[in-house]
């Protein structure tokens, strides 16, 4: 059976868009910072559309609650509700930048709820200095002028590949106006702060035996994962993981949807 492509369920534990049928293999998908789950709507319609994807606001964005602790634990947590209510097994966990940092965290949490992972470009034990910087300049610009500034940083940065019409949708969806007049994401900014300190932990390793696809973005240097984090995940893994390089920026599930829902069927 079929159910509704996008249906966005509000109040506890997070805001989730599920797409797809309700009984099909069920992948958890997990978004980076300043993003939202409907932002993986373009990959389960149009890439995905036998699969089950159960895509949540993260604490502090979108349409999800936005109160503190904003802890890499907390997150783990909240993400284990969203499967308590939407999931009914273990699932493949499809995780983006910070989203890839949850899913490592989940895996290594709670190994028995996951089936598989598939990281793209995650970001993960990044350097407490490099963090320091992106935070500090988050407090001291944390919004736009307008539409037209927030538009252009994306073009002129990791959406520089990405097609027209999903940056118009983003535009769209995640993007509001102010008290101030001006404009920003969706996002608690306080909590963004928090993230990037969080980023800045040493990292972690999903439990032996979990089949794992690490796709890098190819256009990012300084990459975000350390050449020790890899290592180490190769050690722990052996076979069962899969390393390769995607030539395209960040937003990988963004700019490469064929590619990225490629390396989903791969594991499920």
């Amino acid at each position: 059976m079929v159910g509704v492509s996008d249906t966005t369920v509000s109040g506890t534990p997070l805001n989730t868009h599920l797409f797809g049928p309700t009984d099909a293999p069920e992948v958890l998908a997990l978004h980076g910072l300043t993003g939202h789950g409907r932002r993986w709507r373009n990959l389960a319609e149009q890439h995905l559309p036998d699969v089950r994807v159960i895509a949540p606001d993260l604490r502090g964005h979108g349409r999800s609650p936005w109160a503190p602790p904003w802890t890499l634990e907390t997150h783990v947590a909240d993400l284990l509700a969203v499967l308590d209510a939407h999931a009914r097994g273990p699932v493949t966990v499809v995780g983006h930048s910070f989203g890839g940092a949850l899913a490592l965290h989940l895996a290594a949490t709670a190994p028995e709820r996951v089936r598989a992972l598939v990281l793209l470009d995650p970001a993960i034990g990044l350097p407490p200095d490099r963090m320091l910087e992106v935070a500090d300049l988050t407090v001291r610009f944390p919004d736009y002028t307008d539409a037209a500034e927030a538009r252009a940083e994306k073009v002129h940065g990791d959406w520089g590949e990405v097609a027209v019409e999903l940056l118009e949708e983003e535009i769209v969806e995640h993007l509001v106006e102010l008290e101030s007049g001006r404009v920003n994401w969706r996002i608690c900014v306080p909590a963004l702060v928090a993230s990037w300190g969080e980023l800045a932990r040493e990292p972690v390793l999903p439990a032996a035996g979990i089949p794992t696809i690490l796709a890098q973005a190819g256009k990012v240097d300084p990459p975000y994962t350390t050449a020790g984090f890899r290592a180490a995940l190769a050690e722990r893994l052996g076979d069962d993981l899969t390393v390769l390089r995607i030539d395209c920026d960040h937003m990988i599930d963004q700019a490469r949807p064929a590619e990225t829902a490629e390396l989903v069927r791969r594991v499920l």
